[in-house]
Order: structure tokens, then C-alpha cells, then sequence
């Protein structure tokens, strides 16, 4: 409670919650002062009170948010990875710190902090090295969802529990036979009454098994001229009748967060329970994609940040031909080439961030941010493992595990550089951009014109 009533005070700004600017205008094109250090020249890249994005204020929070993760998520994940899912002790003790909620609305039920503070949790996690709580799919993904679509009464029964850690959110938009092609779902909601019986079943929901509310993705238009045009969103709670969670699936990395199978047979739902308005699915989800990939994005490069870190102390501490590894050329040079590459992606997904903050992120911008910072994290995978030798096999040594973890991740948001390199080249600006803007067209003359790029969309 403590930290959270000092990122309030820390961040409150002219009567409402933000971060502070400086009181004299700063020479720097971000906030904070020109003083802060950027990344190629802080002592480590993992350091506290660099970068220009961030203030003084928020390297208070980030020093508590450091601390909560050494404290109550590191000596645990372990036995959370064999359990296959996180305490539910942790995400109350998270509520209480004021993790959850960060960047909804005070007047909503969240904290009412800015973008950057909700960036500092997911960034230290990342720093944690340890992937098990899915806070930021809570927090920055369901979420916004619901403070942003949905109704009075749903953010008021949602939002403040949400944020308090009681009450935990998924996102069930994958099936078996749909992954990132929307045009295969088959969940579907049909009425009855003033009522809706949902059908279908989703697979590969993060935070599903311990999820108290869920916002599915499900057909309620089946002659609708595209899926795009026929798919709403709803929010199940766990416990209601037909609604039943599989089992929780065994991954090769990412194995203490969450992921489950989910079913729906004949889940009775009331009027009340439909997310925004009807068929207005695809369209509240294309509108979220630039905050996911920003997420993504920067989750990735954090990552990299603190295996390049770990490798530089390993190098620096292991010895070969009577020398430490750090001062053969060799590996000189691929740390400088290391580097480099996180040091320049850092600065391009802060730029997104400070974008995103002011509201001005396009969706071909975020797409780049996620599918580079995403290469780089491979690259810096692989060569980490490398520099550790041997070792860097071995479960004892961190940079490991942040190989199978990273394998498993970046596998699953791979599939943007299709659509990226795609649209590139055909200068025609992002495939989900260029379908987004086709999608409001036709809602004004209600024409067919989106059926035709729906089998680009890839999710």
C-alpha cells in the first residue's frame, strides 16, 4: 500500500495522475533531465535512473517494483514452474503494492498512473528473469478492454477488484482450428431472449486456469458480409454454469504462467455481459493492437538488456588460456556488437513508448517496434548461450532459462514479419492498418470491400 500511495503522490500532476514534467523545460526531446543518462552510457543497461523517458519519481517506483520482484516472485518461481501457475497470494500482494491497474483510470477503479509506470512493471519483471505472473496481460490488455468499451456497471464491477488483484482477466481469442486467422472461429453466441448461449471452446489463454473473468471472442453474426463484421466480445466469469477450464498446458518454456484450455457449452450470459456494442468485436480489438505490440516489444528488449548483462559478468568471471573471457578480442567484439544492437533498439521502442504516451503510435509502427526488438532478442539468445559455452546449458546459469523462454515466445509472436515484410513491400502501410481503415469504410456504406483482405488478417 505504501508504494502505491507513493506513485500517487509521486505521479499527480495538476489535479489529475501523471507523471511530472520538469519544472523548467528540459533541452532533451523526452521528459526528465538532460542530465539522465541514456543506455550506451549507463554503467549497466539494467540501472535505475537512465533514460530520458522516465523522471526521478519514476525511478522511486521502479526501485519498489525492483524490490517486489526479488522479494516475492524470485525465490518462488521455481516451485511455481512445477506447479504450472503462480500463487494467487502473489497477485493480491501485487494489488496491494499497487501493481495492477497502473495505467486506468483513478476515476475507474485503477491506479491512474501513465504509460511509463506500467512500462516499469513489465520491464522489471523482465529483469526478474521470471515470466510466471501474467500481470501485464491483466493489467494492459484485459483491462483497457473493459475501461475502455465497457459499460458503467461493468467497470465498476470489474475494475477496482482487477486492480485490487481479486479478480484475475484473460483474453480468449485463439482455438484449435483459429490461431492468428480470425476467420476460423467458431465460438459463437447466439440469442435467446434477452439472454445469449455461448459455444465453442479456446485454447492457449494466458492466466486462463486461475482467470475470474474472461473476454471472448465469438461469432454472433453468422450472415454478416465477413467474420469482422459478425464477432463481439464478452466477458464470462468463472463459476457461471457451462463454463469449464481444461486442463492447464504443459509448454517447453514459460512454464509457471498460466495457460489453459477453455470450454463453453450452452454458458447462458445476460444482456449485461456483452462488452461494448454487438459485432463490434474485430473492431475493439484492431484498436488495442498498438499497446500489445508496444508490449511486446519492449518485454523483448528488457529481456535482452538483462541477458547481455548476465553475460558480461559471466565473461568477466570465467577464465581461459589464464585469462578472463572479457579480455580476449573475440569476445570483445561480440559484446560491442551485442550492445549495439540493444542499445539502438532501446532507443526506437522508447520513442514508441513516449509516442504512445502522447497518443500518436500508429499500428505499422508498433508492428515494427514488436517484430525488430523480437529479432533482436533471438539474436542475443543465441549468442549469450554461446559466450556462456557450455555452461550456458546448464539450469543453474539464468541465461538457460531465458533460452527456453524466449524460444516459446518468440515463436508465438513470430508471425508479425509476414505481415510486416508484406505490407513493406507493397508500401501500402500495415496489412492491419490498410484492413482496419477498409473495415470503418465499409461500416459507412455497410459494402462487402473488407471480406477480401479478411484472409490477411492474421491476428
Amino acid at each position: 500500500m505504501a508504494a502505491r500511495l507513493l506513485l500517487r503522490g509521486s505521479l499527480r500532476w495538476s489535479g489529475r495522475l501523471h507523471a511530472p514534467r520538469p519544472s523548467r523545460p528540459a533541452r532533451c526531446s523526452h521528459y526528465g533531465w538532460k542530465e539522465r543518462l541514456e543506455s550506451p552510457f549507463a554503467k549497466k543497461l539494467t540501472d535505475i535512473g537512465i533514460r530520458r523517458i522516465f523522471s526521478s519519481e519514476h525511478d522511486i517506483f521502479r526501485e519498489s517494483v525492483r524490490k517486489f520482484f526479488q522479494e516475492e516472485v524470485v525465490p518462488y518461481h521455481t516451485e511455481w514452474e512445477k506447479a504450472g501457475e503462480v500463487s494467487r497470494e502473489l497477485w493480491e500482494k501485487a494489488g496491494k503494492q499497487g501493481l495492477l491497474g497502473i495505467n486506468i483510470e483513478e476515476h475507474h477503479g485503477g491506479v491512474g498512473g501513465d504509460l511509463y509506470s506500467a512500462a516499469i512493471v513489465w520491464e522489471e519483471q523482465a529483469y526478474s528473469n521470471c515470466t510466471g505472473p501474467g500481470f501485464s496481460l491483466h493489467s494492459n490488455i484485459v483491462m483497457p478492454y473493459i475501461s475502455n468499451y465497457g459499460s458503467e456497471e461493468q467497470i465498476k464491477h470489474f475494475i477496482p477488484q482487477m486492480t485490487a488483484g481479486k479478480c484475475i482477466g484473460a483474453l480468449a481469442i485463439t482455438e484449435p482450428g483459429a490461431g492468428s486467422d480470425m476467420q476460423g472461429i467458431r465460438t459463437n453466441a447466439k440469442k435467446d431472449g434477452s439472454d445469449w448461449i455461448l459455444n465453442g471452446s479456446k485454447v492457449f489463454i494466458t492466466n486462463g486456469w486461475l482467470s475470474d473473468v474472461v473476454i471472448v471472442m465469438t461469432i454472433t453474426n453468422r450472415e454478416a458480409s465477413s467474420p469482422s463484421h459478425g464477432t463481439s466480445l464478452f466477458l464470462v466469469e468463472n463459476g457461471m454454469k457451462g463454463f469449464i477450464k481444461g486442463r492447464k498446458l504443459h509448454k517447453m518454456g514459460l512454464k509457471a504462467q498460466d495457460t489453459a484450455e477453455l470450454f463453453f457449452e450452452d454458458v447462458r450470459l445476460p444482456a449485461s455481459a456483452l462488452l461494448g456494442e454487438e459485432n463490434k468485436g474485430f473492431y475493439y480489438i484492431m484498436k488495442q493492437l498498438s499497446q500489445e505490440r508496444l508490449i511486446i516489444a519492449d518485454i523483448a528488449i528488457s529481456a535482452s538488456e538483462f541477458m547481455f548483462e548476465e553475460t558480461r559478468n559471466y565473461v568477466k568471471q570465467r577464465k581461459a588460456f589464464g585469462k578472463p573471457l572479457a579480455h580476449m578480442q573475440t569476445v570483445q567484439h561480440k559484446l560491442a556488437e551485442l550492445k549495439t544492437h540493444i542499445c539502438v533498439t532501446r532507443a526506437f521502442v522508447d520513442s514508441c513508448l513516449q509516442l504512445h504516451e502522447e497518443k500518436r503510435l500508429d499500428a505499422a509502427t508498433a508492428a515494427m517496434a514488436k517484430y525488430w526488438a523480437s529479432e533482436v532478442q533471438n539474436r542475443v539468445a543465441y549468442d549469450c548461450v554461446q559466450l556462456h559455452g557450455g555452461w550456458g546449458y546448464m539450469w543453474e546459469y539464468p541465461i538457460a532459462n531465458e533460452l527456453q523462454e524466449f524460444f516459446i515466445y518468440f515463436n508465438t509472436v513470430k508471425p508479425g514479419k509476414a505481415r510486416l515484410t508484406d505490407s513493406a513491400s507493397k508500401g501500402t502501410g500495415s496489412l492491419f492498418e490498410t484492413h482496419f481503415t477498409a473495415y470503418r469504410e465499409s461500416e459507412k456504406d455497410k459494402s462487402p470491400k473488407v471480406s477480401a483482405l479478411c484472409g490477411h488478417c492474421t491476428g
